[in-house]
């Protein structure tokens, strides 16, 4: 019993004297263009974080921008996650602009550090991907032209062209749903609503100083030590309620992107998206013109569904798709049937065209680079028009001139019956016509080749 009891107080004094257990944030890296690969690595990484009840999730920003839905993505997974969330613009030089402002305002908190800019945050075209409303946008009314401002006014004057008109209209739109989107978001955290208005509708710019001074972020932190340092102590509302951080003696643990955003990086990227489509149409191409070998039907069929999945992440034009798929089929019909180069030189035009425009936005780093474009192109002139040319010329020729080879050739009759004997020739048995009686193992020499029957003649003395 005594020993029992000495093993007892000395746990327990153990277990009171040793420093509590640090609490453990988790660091998100988000930089370069929000696309597909981003807002899926970000948002699992929030999942993964309030799956082991971390203290926090730190977002540590340098984006130029990205695509409207999956910014959306990210920032709906911040206003439903339970664990803070803390938007932090580093290290020194880096920038949220676009659609990395949205998401320093949805964050619970907001820091920058020396030396970085936010703003900039007017939406460009979007190439039609859906918007995802949230509640706090849903309640913010559009403003009628006497509560707008007098140079809102005047951008807003009807044109003269009805073109014109239906572009003004189609902007106005997406320049007023995202600035209800960033006033909702602002009204929700506290932060500075009229900046954030401005940053939509001209494209405002601050520094991090200046974004503390108006109350666009909460603190200004030189590294991720002084980060944590300055928002232990905060009390911010999570979906789960009310949390008070602990972080000054966090341990940071990097959440690094996995083998599934590595792969959806590459698949994604709009060049890569656009390599694997052709390489699918060639494939299947190819395999439909000369069947049973396989390869290319495997191939073809893996790369057009890797591309057409990543094209469905992808602000595609489908009228562009439209002109790629006519380019090819006009390069293909300059193959099969020549009509002198125009139906080849249309196909490079309408192909070259399709390729500019597929990817339907101005957004930097969801372009197709112009040199892969014209390599792709001469490639697919190249392989349609020449070697598919020469695939059916070949084919066709065979067909045409196969049974003429045959005349003078000599064989042996492997068989003989009443209506006919049966020679192997070239590897192939034919039935041969002779007016002289055949049996097995005489040679015959062809005479005449037409239809499938072969008119030959004995030889008496055969070498």
């Amino acid at each position: 019993m005594l020993r029992l009891l000495i093993t007892f107080l000395a746990y327990t004094a153990i277990q009171l004297f040793q420093p509590l257990a640090a609490e453990a944030v988790s660091l998100v890296d988000i930089e370069g263009a929000i696309g597909p690969a981003q807002s899926d690595y970000v948002v699992r990484a929030i999942d993964t974080a309030n799956r082991r009840g971390d203290e926090a999730v730190v977002l540590r920003i340098n984006t130029p921008g990205g695509l409207d839905s999956s910014m959306r993505e990210i920032i709906q997974r911040i206003l439903a996650s339970e664990i803070p969330v803390i938007g932090y613009v580093a290290p020194q030089g880096a920038r949220a602009a676009s659609a990395g402002t949205y998401i320093l305002y949805a964050s619970h908190i907001a820091a920058m550090a020396p030396a970085t800019n936010l703003g900039a945050a007017t939406p460009v075209q979007i190439g039609g991907m859906p918007t995802l409303p949230t509640p706090d946008t849903k309640k913010e009314p559009p403003q009628s032209e006497e509560q707008a401002p007098e140079n809102d006014q005047q951008k807003t004057q009807p044109q003269d062209s009805t073109a014109s008109s239906a572009g003004s209209a189609m902007e106005n739109k997406l320049i007023n749903d995202a600035r209800a989107y960033i006033s909702g978001l602002a009204e929700l955290r506290g932060r500075n609503q009229e900046w954030a208005e401005k940053a939509v509708t001209e494209g405002a710019t601050l520094t991090a100083s200046q974004a503390l001074k108006k109350n666009v972020i909460n603190l200004m932190a030189n590294d991720m030590d002084a980060l944590l340092k300055g928002i232990s102590g905060l009390t911010v509302a999570t979906s789960s309620g009310q949390k008070t951080l602990s972080t000054a003696n966090a341990n940071v643990q990097v959440i690094a992107p996995d083998w599934r955003t590595r792969f959806l990086g590459v698949i994604t990227n709009p060049s890569v998206a656009y390599i694997l489509l052709m390489v699918g149409i060639y494939g299947l191409v190819l395999e439909f013109s000369n069947p049973g070998i396989g390869a290319g039907g495997v191939v073809g069929g893996i790369s057009l569904f890797l591309a057409l999945y990543a094209l469905q992440m992808l602000p595609i034009s489908y009228s562009a798709l439209s002109l790629i798929l006519l380019g090819l089929g006009l390069m293909a019909a300059e193959a099969m049937s020549p009509s002198f180069g125009i139906l080849g030189f249309g196909g490079i035009i309408a192909f070259i065209f399709g390729s500019i425009m597929l990817m339907d936005t101005d957004i930097p780093g969801f372009q197709i680079a112009l040199p892969i474009i014209l390599a792709v192109t001469a490639a697919s002139a190249g392989l349609l028009i020449f070697v598919l040319g020469l695939l059916f010329k070949t084919r066709h020729q065979a067909v045409v001139s196969g049974l003429g080879t045959f005349v003078g050739e000599t064989a042996t009759v492997v068989g003989a019956k009443e209506n006919g004997a049966m020679v192997k020739i070239h590897g192939e048995l034919w039935r041969v016509h002779c007016d002289q009686p055949l049996v097995a193992g005489d040679r015959v020499r062809i005479t005449q080749a037409s239809g499938l029957v072969l008119e030959a003649c004995k030889e008496e003395n055969p070498p």
